[in-house]
């Protein structure tokens, strides 16, 4: 599994592979009042697709939703799809 860093900066945030000019991956977000985040783009690099490294990175937006009681709303193609193969996530999704 990668290092995936989770990077706020005020009301918009990201779960990321990599670093400023040397992002592999990303899967980015925007607040919505205090209750919710907006899924609106999920990256990954030519070189890391087929490997299960979106899968990771929604994962972990997972994990921050249900630790901080908030709802997703996936207006990201990618991470509605995950949401539609899952009805366990449920929990978490506006």
């Amino acid at each position: 599994m990668m290092e995936i860093k989770h990077i706020e900066n005020g009301r918009k945030g990201s779960f990321q592979v990599g670093e400023n000019e040397s992002i592999q991956a990303q899967m980015t977000y925007l607040w919505s009042g205090t209750q919710k985040i907006i899924v609106d783009h999920t990256f990954v690099s030519p070189s890391l697709q087929g490997k299960g490294i979106g899968k990771q990175l929604f994962d972990q937006m997972i994990g921050f939703a249900r630790e901080k009681k908030i709802k997703v709303l996936p207006l990201c193609p990618f991470a509605r799809a995950q949401f539609d193969k899952d009805p366990q996530l449920n929990d978490v999704l506006f």
